[in-house]
């Protein structure tokens, strides 16, 4: 079967064209119960027929999670999602398109060309005994309710594959750890003309606050700290009572995460009767690159078996939810799913042509795992 799987899913290109059209054409905002739950229903009609099933639903809130299990034992489990950060009504405006080798259209890169690659792989391998396949609709507003499905799923098999889309071409073999805070500053108010000194100026020590924040990055190890959303004041005439401040964190290892939330909680006010508080923490840990490398290592293989172009690994700076599998200490391979640019940005596409060669990599690391798990899969 492996031998044949390139020219199997070759010869099915103009149908997971079709699939993909379809699922980009069915919405699916995470922030909109009725356009999720029709998409839900075009992800799950798509698996029925190329897996064979009925998926089970999870109930989320405002969505459902979609989980197909193939056999008695799973060993592998395929993580995706179908929700995407685009506001309802946007296909009116920018439908589903194709121009010579590239298809656009809201989600198809992030990453609906992933879920329609994912069931064609599974669909070439003749529904394999061993795997689980899970779809969620909330990945962009950050997994809330699916997490711990995610996680309670992950710690039972033996390798997580995550269909968020490749970077360039490259396989994402680590990823960034993220933690996120809000400051709260309170001050006092006081008349901006006529006794500006009775008041406690809560813009003033924030911006003494972000150059605080602002100095805990190191460049060199690639960790960013990022003042991003501020807001003080209730008046123009009045000296501000109260800011607050969100900030953002991206680290490649939880020790780097684990020094920035220290220095975050330590910080104090700079002005007398100023008052900070903090609010958050970290939130994924870094997919680091020891928890795929075995995975990797098999992918190119199974690459070069199959005649595809050589892989490529890369470093991807936002989250998915293979941190929250790699954090488990499962291993975990991220950015199997399409080929294109653009994710989160208007024209994002997808390479048609290589869409038969994602999935026929998939199928191929699935069947490789299934009739040997990487030397990791106990490092737990």
């Amino acid at each position: 079967m492996a031998d044949r799987l390139t020219d199997i899913l070759f010869e099915l290109q103009p149908w997971m064209l079709r699939d993909l059209e379809l699922l980009v054409s069915s919405e699916s905002p995470s922030t909109h119960q009725a356009h999720l739950n029709t998409a839900a229903g075009a992800v799950s009609a798509l698996g029925k027929r190329l897996v064979g099933s009925e998926p089970k639903y999870l109930p989320g809130e405002g969505c459902s999670h979609l989980l197909w299990t193939l056999g008695d034992k799973p060993r592998v489990l395929i993580v995706g999602h179908y929700d995407t950060v685009w506001p309802a009504g946007t296909i009116r405006r920018w439908p589903f398109t194709v121009e010579e080798d590239k298809a656009s259209g809201p989600g198809c890169f992030d990453m609906k060309a992933g879920i329609v690659q994912a069931f064609y792989a599974v669909h070439a391998l003749g529904r394999p005994d061993g795997i689980q396949i899970l779809f969620t609709g909330d990945e962009e507003t950050g997994s809330v309710s699916s997490r711990d499905a995610i996680e309670e799923l992950a710690a039972e098999v033996e390798a997580v594959l995550v269909l968020e889309a490749s970077l360039d071409g490259a396989l994402k073999t680590s990823r960034k750890g993220s933690s996120m805070y809000r400051f709260h500053v309170h001050g006092r108010a006081s008349h901006a003309g006529l006794d500006p000194e009775k008041g406690i100026n809560a813009t003033v020590e924030m911006a003494h606050q972000i150059l605080l924040i602002d100095a805990l990055q190191d460049t060199a190890r690639g960790t960013t700290v990022t003042a991003t959303t501020l807001r003080s004041g209730e008046a123009s005439n009045q000296v501000p009572p109260s800011a607050w401040l969100d900030v953002d964190v991206r680290a490649t290892s939880m020790s780097e995460l684990a020094r920035v939330d220290a220095a975050l909680r330590s910080l104090r006010p700079t002005l007398d009767g100023a008052v900070l508080h903090v609010e958050g923490g970290i939130d994924r840990g870094p997919l680091e690159h020891a928890q795929a490398s075995e995975l990797f290592i098999r992918a190119r293989d199974v690459a070069h078996g199959l005649g595809l172009p050589q892989l490529r690994e890369a470093t991807a700076g936002g989250t998915s939810d293979g941190n929250l599998t790699a954090a488990l200490g499962i291993p975990t391979l991220d950015g199997l799913g399409a080929v294109g640019a653009g994710a989160h940005s208007e024209g994002e596409w997808i390479q048609i042509s290589a869409m038969p060669e994602r999935a026929a990599l998939l199928a191929g690391l699935i069947d490789s795992l299934l009739v040997s798990p990487i030397n990791d899969c106990t490092n737990r």
